[in-house]
């Protein structure tokens, strides 16, 4: 006889008819501690129920949650009143609570509470003492079971993101009685070696107790005093322990830790690129500083070297000459005017002009001008000045 095929939607909805018919599932009270705590903004409530062994989801609605007299927390032993069926979208089982009763915190969580609390006393978890994670390491160093999902989740991410980086296992128990302390030696180890820039710590998802190894406090303390940046990834996002709250970056998954530590090596080339455009940027900018500066060096020394003072006072000197030159013809000039003067005067008084027209000038024989006829009483010979020259005369004496 040929099997009708179904659709999935089909299998959920028979499952969850057949669930919903059972009056035991539908009428169930069951003890159990929280973990995954998460109030979501619509006021539903989702958490998981888990003892030694098992856990289940459960979500209680906000009609329900509004009905709660005190807050939830993770690690709190609570008895609940629920119906279990199945959420058709993913085929997931799920309790959906009426009803919740505090019985109070599981050892495992009081114990966790009480180491966070002297940890975080003792500065454990403060932001001054994380040291950054590198930008660009070349190897990385990882502490997880050879075996599990975190190693081949993290190499793959790691290869996905770039080929210049090297992936260094040091293989370790991440669950059972005194794994921890594998862990321990494997940060030990890589701390000695200085082999690698950062160490990723982590396990895949669980239990408190099946995570309690990564909430020791030998373990923590090793974290802290690590000189190489670690990274936790511990479990699943949900999942919290001391180890992430001490290491340098907690992860919320193995996966995103490796991309936390592993750059895109597109990134890496862009930022390579960069660096080199600001080197040079930086180099072109120096070499136009120095220039511009050597320029003006050169300005300074061309206007005070000697070639150009001699220059200078090569053109002093000849607005000097000139100077003097102008000085002198004007003085020249002045002069030839006062002489030109001088002699037009002397031409207007000169005696020989007199004797152009006619008159003469008697002389004795000193030349002395005899201006009157008593004068010629005791001369025999006297000289006549005529315009153009003398004559020598002498005098008959009848002179009265």
């Amino acid at each position: 006889m040929k099997m009708k095929t179904l659709t999935v939607s089909e299998v959920n909805n028979y499952i969850k008819r057949i669930l919903d018919s059972d009056f035991i599932l539908n009428n169930i009270v069951v003890k159990g501690e929280i973990s995954n705590l998460k109030y979501h903004s619509s006021g539903h409530i989702y958490f998981s129920l888990k003892d030694s062994v098992s856990k289940i989801n459960c979500v209680m609605f906000k009609n329900n949650s509004m009905n709660l007299d005190f807050e939830l927390e993770d690690g709190m032993e609570v008895v609940a009143n629920a119906r279990c069926s199945i959420y058709q979208g993913t085929g997931s089982l799920q309790l959906y609570i009426d009803k919740l009763q505090k019985e109070g915190l599981g050892e495992l969580h009081i114990k966790l509470e009480i180491l966070k609390k002297k940890l975080q006393e003792e500065g454990y978890f403060n932001e001054e003492y994380k040291k950054p994670i590198p930008r660009m390491p070349k190897r990385i160093g990882v502490v997880t079971s050879e075996t599990g999902a975190v190693i081949r989740d993290i190499i793959n991410v790691t290869r996905r993101r770039s080929s210049l980086v090297d992936i260094v296992l040091y293989p370790a128990l991440v669950q059972g009685e005194g794994a921890y302390k594998s862990i321990i030696k494997g940060i030990e180890y890589f701390n000695k070696e200085k082999s690698v820039d950062t160490i990723i710590i982590g396990r895949g998802g669980g239990s408190l107790e099946e995570l309690w190894n990564f909430n020791e406090e030998e373990l923590a303390k090793e974290i802290f005093k690590s000189k190489i940046p670690i990274i936790s990834a511990v479990g699943h996002e949900v999942d919290f322990t001391i180890s992430d709250l001490v290491s340098d970056f907690r992860a919320s998954t193995p996966s995103q830790a490796a991309e936390i530590a592993v750059p895109l090596e597109e990134d890496i080339l862009k930022t390579i690129k960069d660096l080199e455009n600001k080197i040079n940027k930086s180099v072109l900018d120096v070499l136009l500083y120095e220039k511009e500066k050597l320029n003006n060096y050169k300005r300074l020394l061309n206007s005070n070297s000697p070639e150009v003072i001699l220059s200078n006072a090569y053109l002093e000197i000849d607005r000097i000459e000139e100077r003097a030159r102008n000085i002198v013809f004007n003085r020249l000039e002045k002069e030839k005017f006062k002489i030109k003067a001088f002699n037009d005067l002397l031409e207007a008084h000169n005696p020989l002009n007199v004797l152009k027209k006619g008159y003469t000038i008697i002389e004795d024989n000193n030349n002395k001008v005899i201006s009157s006829k008593s004068m010629l009483s005791d001369i025999d010979e006297v000289n006549i000045v005529f315009s153009d020259g003398k004559v020598k005369s002498k005098i008959l004496k009848e002179i009265k």
